[in-house]
């Protein structure tokens, strides 16, 4: 799982921080009395606590899925997408399977189910992208170049392990990772 948080989230942070000092000072003596600005100010103050709580509740469920695949030692590592189909063959894991060599780029392998492929983006296939081929019901597993065909959907991308694709043969393990 990724550990990183983006500039609008580091920017939203930031003011979040300058609005609770800035409602501290004027309640720690900024102001000689109480005002409106003041209780604005502390009303700000408790509201961006809950937005800090949102931001990180958000932040936990657009977490990446990530699966790996392993294989006599081998270990590879795909994020996928946000795709349909991508979360489809999420949901199924763990499951071992067959892999099979097809053609000279690719490995292939049979979820146990067909995947939704609605709303998914069609692949343009290179060296380690993971892909779901709808017209076999296969898993496509890229270690050379290919392109984009008909029925060719992506779900994701390596981030680990693509040198060892190539190598990956027999009984394989996939699962939530």
């Amino acid at each position: 799982m990724k550990n990183t948080i983006s500039c609008k989230e580091l920017i939203l942070f930031l003011l979040i921080v300058v609005q609770i000092i800035f409602s501290v000072g004027c309640y720690n003596g900024g102001f000689n009395q109480k005002s409106y600005a003041q209780e604005e100010n502390i009303a700000t103050a408790e509201s961006s606590e809950e937005i800090i709580k949102k931001s990180l509740d958000n932040k936990e469920n657009q977490r990446s899925l990530n699966i790996r695949i392993q294989a006599d030692g081998k270990t590879i590592v795909f994020e996928l997408n946000d795709s349909p189909a991508a979360k489809s063959l999420y949901n199924q894991l763990p499951m071992t399977s067959d892999v099979e060599n097809y053609s000279d780029n690719e490995k292939i392998f049979y979820p146990d189910k067909k995947l939704a492929i609605s709303d998914t983006p069609l692949a343009k296939a290179k060296a380690g992208t993971l892909a779901y081929y709808a017209p076999w019901g296969d898993i496509v597993i890229f270690y050379g170049d290919f392109g984009s065909a008909s029925g060719l959907y992506e779900l994701g991308e390596v981030v680990s392990g693509g040198a060892k694709i190539a190598s990956l043969s027999g009984m394989i393990k996939i699962e939530q990772y």
